[in-house]
């Protein structure tokens, strides 16, 4: 659908009720409606129109809680944002959940951080703020919100026990974490069962909420930068791209084509590397001790080429808004693809040997399985959704920077199993690797930094990162101070669909489904 047949939907499906206006800078139409029109507007984009969920906005006005409900289409088909408002007295409005499942997550999400009543959700509170630490009603995205007085006299609920739903004789709850050994993060996975299976999985995360967003308002735009490539630090990069697209965005101002350029070749190093790591850890939760350790020795090896041609093995303080902090010069990346490409070889040698291991692939193969359906209710992005047929891919369907010159289709898969999975991830390392080949390719003298001056206004950046589609919104003022800021990473998506790979499936195997989902705790802990 076009921007101009979706105004045109829009204007003859809700007369009067709904104003839909398209801004072609950002191919972004906004359609503003009553609280009781945004669940069916939504419903209708999701489901007839096939317009897919990236996430819900909160903005706190001086008289209302904006609420900005985003989807996006595949090209010639937009951004659509979905704006409806509940006043502060009384902030309350329809649940689009029933109609969007994918928005069940941001709903409950909005609810605990800004107070806001979603009518006929099945199930609000106790999500980020766990009644067990956190006292109802604290708000803390709310302007009024002060951390010293809110919390010294916070109350917790005491009493506070698990959710259940398996009702049946010898049925019992089995809990894992939230506290583990060596690096793992803090997650509590609630599993009931009556005996071997997984019958219901419920994950319990935001153990560690850092209140990101919130410590991000009133910081200047670019010290707001050093939040956005850190919360998730192993892909930092990408999430830092995200928020440099929106600054540039809001300043009308694109970054030079040597900086887009380069932007794609470092974004696709770090999805090689990245996608090396998910591999080992898949190989180690097998038991595969030998092919764990030769992927991560890989991932090792480009993290030094990272460090080697960037100045941080992470990336960090490579992307700013305008562009990239340094030059890379067009030597070094050369020597940097020469690495890339040996690791590749090696990725290929051991996948080789992976696929032809019967007690591997045994351990993948029609386990954890997501059919297709479901990873689209559920709105589930990157590997994890192409895995299970979803050909959805921002590189393809909104593609940004120079990527709207270096052809990227969509890795898929159709079984949805664990095996699934792990074939996209080898086949999007030999990808990664071929677009940075044309990226080096296409590299041109230039500058690789335009300046942005500060201006007040709004933008949503959007970026493939390794894990999937990350959505970033930011407001500033007139001084290029944050008034807003929003992030939707990936792995808050996909852990919403994690109870549809580990349910009727054995406890023995949760291991092996968590790492092929390649879920990040972090990502939620913002």
């Amino acid at each position: 659908m076009t921007p101009s047949e979706l105004i045109l939907a829009v204007g003859r499906e809700w007369p009067g009720e709904a104003e839909c206006r398209f801004d072609v800078a950002t191919d972004t139409a906004e359609v503003r409606c009553a609280a009781a029109r945004g669940a069916e507007i939504c419903g209708r984009l999701a489901g007839d129109w096939g317009y897919a969920f990236a996430g819900l906005i909160v903005e706190e006005a001086d008289a209302a809680l904006q609420l900005r409900y985003v989807l996006y289409g595949e090209r010639p088909a937009g951004w659509v944002h979905v704006v409806v408002e509940a006043p502060l007295a009384e902030p309350t409005v329809p649940t689009v959940a029933p109609v969007v499942h994918a928005a069940d997550w941001h709903e409950r999400e909005a609810e605990d951080l800004f107070g806001l009543t979603f009518e006929g959700h099945p199930r609000l509170g106790d999500f980020v703020l766990h009644d067990d630490v956190w006292e109802e009603g604290v708000q803390p995205m709310r302007r009024r919100f002060r951390r010293r007085i809110t919390m010294a006299d916070r109350r917790p609920n005491v009493d506070w026990r698990p959710h259940r739903i398996v009702e049946a004789p010898g049925a019992f709850m089995m809990p894992i974490g939230p506290v583990f050994s060596a690096s793992a993060e803090a997650v509590h996975l609630q599993l009931e069962t009556v005996g071997e299976d997984v019958i219901r999985a419920y994950p319990r995360l935001f153990y560690k909420y850092r209140g990101i967003e919130k410590i991000a308002v009133g910081r200047g735009r670019d010290d707001a930068l050093l939040l956005a490539e850190r919360f998730a630090a192993t892909t930092a990069f990408a999430h830092a791209l995200a928020y440099c697209q929106a600054a540039e965005a809001i300043g009308g101002v694109e970054a030079p084509l040597r900086a887009q350029v380069l932007r794609v070749f470092v974004a696709e190093l770090e999805r090689l590397r990245h996608h090396l790591g998910a591999i080992a850890a898949i190989c180690e939760s097998t038991g595969l001790a030998v092919a764990a350790s030769q992927a991560a020795m890989l991932e090792e090896d480009l993290l030094r080429v990272s460090g080697a041609l960037t100045g941080h093995r992470y990336l960090f303080g490579l992307a700013v808004p305008g562009g990239l902090a340094v030059d890379l010069s067009d030597e070094a990346c050369r020597g940097a693809l020469g690495r890339c490409q040996a690791a590749l070889r090696a990725s290929d040698r051991l996948w080789g040997m992976l696929r032809l291991s019967s007690g591997f692939v045994d351990r993948l193969e029609e386990v954890g399985v997501i059919a297709e359906a479901d990873a689209r209710a559920y709105g589930l992005v990157g590997p994890v959704a192409r895995a299970s047929g979803v050909a959805r891919d921002l590189r393809a369907v909104q593609p940004y920077g120079a990527y709207r010159r270096l052809a990227c289709l969509p890795v898929v898969e159709r079984e949805g199993d664990g095996y699934a999975r792990m074939r996209v991830l080898f086949a999007e390392t030999r990808q990664a690797v071929r677009l940075m080949e044309r990226a080096a390719a296409a590299l041109e003298p230039g500058p690789v930094r335009a300046q942005v001056q500060p201006k007040a206004g709004a933008a949503l950046g959007a970026v493939e990162a390794p894990r999937g589609a990350a959505f970033h919104w930011l407001r500033l003022d007139e001084d290029g101070n944050v008034l807003r800021y929003r992030i939707m990473p990936p792995s808050f998506t996909n852990w919403h669909g994690f109870h549809l790979a580990v349910e009727d499936f054995a406890f023995q195997d949760l291991p092996i489904i968590l790492a092929t989902l390649d879920l990040s705790v972090a990502e939620n802990d913002r």
